[in-house]
């Protein structure tokens, strides 16, 4: 397999050799400012089920993992898709509780109420965001949060992300202080609810990593309840690498299933009928899940698999979509990397993966090598990261979630360490 260093297609030099400040002396004696730890990418609720019909005089209790750590937090929830004000009765935000294994224990001493504007009711307007006020809650990095927040009344559609990969859970009436966890009897494997964002106050920080992606950033494949997802482990490999020095954040924006030229809702080849849960088109997300991430820097794009597999898009189309993220990205201000599409044969049935399909993968990918490494501060080959150098339009089999489109957690460690460092502000 090739090094790490042969994976990167460098666009500008001038970005590779760019740093974020040092954790020195001086940078720790510099202002306190806010950064983002953690984030998830919202869409409607679905059309049947619990996301539609919304929560009413329950609790949510909801783990998170951050990346980086501050001295104080404050938390983001989200009211984007929804179809009415949202009241929230109650909020807290908890460590887990170390000595069960039931991840909806909370320590009983960690636990803190969240206020918003000094209260501890508030209304998240139709639409809208709501910011808690800033607590004091020292956050180390990749810390396991708990964020519980009750819903007095029926909220109606939720504001969610529907691929969590982690335990998450309902219960009826107000059970945000409640450490243990026998009155929560939903306890789905996915759904953060009405939760966006986690920012912590730092030192002299150097801002945050978002990665849009799909599926294969979500962590499909990857094992639940273990924050294996490959942007966490860059940010281990982030954390890892010189601990003297203020690491990015790293925001996971992915949604499974997302595409770069599609609604949610559009259908699929091999029968697939859509979902909200799949989100807007990319170019529709850059403003609501990119942009404005609290310090955000670096913006990775990994998608185009499910244009092509899904819908049959052209290379050219794909290429156009990719090139206007980076054209918006770059009038940002931000560090635009994009990586190869990843090889997905013996997914799916009929139709799903077919020759032609696979010529139009190979297409894009030989743009991003080529023509598009010059216009792209960096191009990640997980291409080459991932597919069986004996039959490259399949994933190595050691790699290989068992779908042959998600990689496990190996697969994802390894897409981890083929992105370079330097450019993500080291």
């Amino acid at each position: 397999m090739a090094s790490a260093a042969t994976l990167l297609i460098a666009g500008t030099p001038a970005v590779t050799a760019s740093a974020g400040p040092a954790d020195t002396d001086s940078a720790r004696g510099g202002r306190a400012e806010w950064a983002a730890s953690w984030a998830a990418a919202v869409t409607r609720g679905n059309t049947v089920g619990l996301t539609n019909t919304g929560l009413n005089n329950q609790s949510i209790r909801m783990t998170v993992q951050t990346t980086v750590g501050g001295d104080r937090l404050r938390v983001r929830l989200t009211n984007l898709y929804g179809e009415q004000a949202v009241k929230v009765g109650h909020a807290t935000v908890a460590r887990p509780d170390a000595a069960t294994a039931d991840r909806s224990d909370i320590d009983p001493a960690s636990v803190r109420e969240l206020t918003f504007s000094g209260v501890a009711s508030a209304t998240i307007n139709k639409g809208a965001e709501l910011l808690s006020d800033p607590l004091d809650f020292p956050v180390e990095e990749q810390e396991d949060l708990v964020v519980t927040v009750y819903f007095p009344v029926l909220t109606g559609p939720v504001t969610f992300h529907g691929q969590s990969r982690v335990t998450n859970f309902i219960g009826a009436t107000d059970l945000t202080t409640a450490a243990g966890g026998a009155g929560f009897t939903i306890k789905p494997n996915c759904c953060w609810m009405f939760l966006s964002g986690i920012d912590v106050e730092r030192r002299m920080s150097p801002g945050a990593v978002v990665v849009l992606g799909d599926s294969i950033g979500d962590g499909n494949g990857s094992t639940v309840n273990e924050d294996r997802r490959w942007p966490d482990l860059l940010a281990a490999r982030l954390i890892d690498a010189r601990p003297e020095v203020r690491t990015p954040g790293v925001l996971n924006l992915s949604l499974s299933g997302n595409r770069l030229n599609h609604e949610g809702t559009e259908p699929g080849a091999g029968d697939f009928p859509g979902y909200y849960e799949l989100g807007p088109n990319a170019l529709a997300r850059l403003n609501e899940d990119v942009f404005p991430q609290t310090g955000v820097r670096t913006l990775i794009t990994h998608l185009g698999i499910n244009d092509i597999w899904m819908n049959g898009d052209s290379a050219e189309r794909i290429i156009a979509t990719l090139r206007q993220i980076n054209q918006q990205a770059k009038e940002r201000g931000l560090t635009s990397l994009v990586g190869t599409i990843t090889p997905y044969e013996g997914n799916g049935g009929p139709g799903v993966w077919t020759e032609e399909k696979e010529a139009t993968r190979q297409a894009v990918n030989s743009w991003l090598r080529g023509a598009g490494a010059a216009e792209f501060d960096g191009v990640l080959d997980f291409d080459a990261v991932l597919r069986d150098p004996a039959h490259p339009s399949r994933l190595l089999p050691a790699y290989d979630a068992g779908d042959h489109i998600h990689p496990n957690d190996s697969g994802a460690q390894a897409m981890a360490d083929a992105v370079p460092l330097p450019l993500l502000s080291l």
